[in-house]
């Protein structure tokens, strides 16, 4: 496997100064700020910071997050990490999910170069991506009984988010809701994310998606947005914190439960390609809906739709993060488009033109998966 991706061109050692002189105003006292570190393991979207700060009568162990410079090649275009901080704290306070406690939003770009907030730290074990939670691990080698309790506690997590009742103006930092607004807005990203560059598999995917439109879309609720395992830390295989909200939407409940089968299925389809068993027993659709629907009342609809969009969605964030690989020059560009859509094979499967192929080097795969750490 090649060297770990480039997530950040900021200084360490600079960061620490300024944080520190912030931390202290925020406060009005002195305070004590450990040495910066970057996560290892999950997460690229945006930079993330640990520190811990101490103050006479009170210590925190934080979590930084930082929209990533300019030059990083951003993944998105934009980070409106105030709404960030907005979801998570409405989500912990009024649908009782573990988002991470929200402690402190600094809008002004001054202190650090770029609005950021901060957030407790939470301990936990946490699906990886890389090497992916199919090829080994704890969940890879937990009984089959305690993996199925993760997977239901996990369900139960955009259950509680969906079911959970917002007033309409608590969500107004998120905008106005629906399927139609939520896939023009993934148009509009995916021009952003790759310009003059076409995409034909994935053009054929939204193209696929306007002749499969669901009759009745359902109503709209809070979705998560990157509602994933490798968002959640875990002890006892029971969820202890709720990460990444930055791709929190308004729109149908199948949103997040596609987003949440088709992830385990591209860390399962890599196993396979790798000839491993991994866990095909583990978020299968049929298994995942009557969870949702037994702790809801609302049965899933559409779910090959939100599958497939999930997948398309998948494509245009990791072929941004392909650009991003080559910027840094890690990898070349490929000399067909659809390679920079790293799970190529099972969206063609999805749109009716092809089968998973087993052939081919995926270890790009396994470095570059998106995901969050704190």
């Amino acid at each position: 496997m090649s060297e770990q991706m480039r997530t950040s061109t900021r200084d360490l050692d600079e960061l620490h100064d300024r944080v520190h002189a912030w931390l202290e105003g925020r406060l009005g006292c002195a305070v004590t700020v450990s040495e910066l570190s970057r996560p290892s393991g999950n997460g690229m979207s945006s930079e993330t910071l640990f520190f811990t700060a101490s103050w006479q009568g009170g210590q925190t162990r934080c979590v930084a997050r930082m929209a990533p410079a300019a030059e990083a090649v951003p993944v998105f275009p934009t980070y409106d990490l105030g709404t960030q901080f907005e979801v998570m704290r409405l989500a912990r306070e009024r649908a009782g999910v573990l988002a991470p406690r929200a402690l402190w939003f600094e809008p002004d770009a001054g202190p650090l170069g770029t609005p950021f907030f901060v957030m407790e730290r939470e301990d936990g074990d946490v699906p990886l991506d890389v090497a992916p939670y199919t090829f080994e691990g704890w969940l890879l080698d937990a009984a089959p009984a305690d993996r199925r309790r993760l997977q239901d506690h996990t369900v139960a997590i955009v259950a509680a988010l969906h079911d959970a009742p917002f007033a309409k103006e608590e969500l107004a930092v998120l905008g106005e809701g629906g399927l139609r607004r939520h896939v023009d807005e993934q148009r509009a990203y995916y021009e952003w994310a790759h310009g003059a560059m076409r995409i034909p598999l994935l053009e054929r995917a939204f193209d696929w998606l306007e002749t499969h439109w669901p009759e009745d879309p359902g109503p709209d609720v809070l979705c998560w947005g990157d509602a994933r395992i490798g968002n959640v830390m875990y002890r006892d295989f029971t969820p202890v914190a709720v990460l990444d909200w930055e791709m929190a939407a308004i729109g149908p409940r199948e949103l997040d439960l596609g987003w949440m089968i088709f992830l385990h299925r591209f860390f399962q389809d890599i196993a396979e390609v790798f000839e491993l068993p991994g866990l095909p027993d583990f978020m299968r659709t049929e298994d995942v809906c009557a969870r949702y629907t037994s702790l809801t009342g609302y049965t899933p609809k559409d779910m090959p739709f939100y599958e497939t969009y999930a997948a398309l969605r998948h494509g245009i964030v990791m072929a941004r993060v392909w650009h991003r690989r080559i910027h840094f020059g890690e990898q070349p560009m490929p000399d067909d488009p659809d390679d920079l859509v790293m799970h190529r094979a099972a969206l063609e499967q999805l749109l009716g033109g092809g089968v998973v192929d087993e052939e081919g080097d995926l270890d790009a795969v396994v470095e570059v998966e998106l995901g969050e750490d704190a």
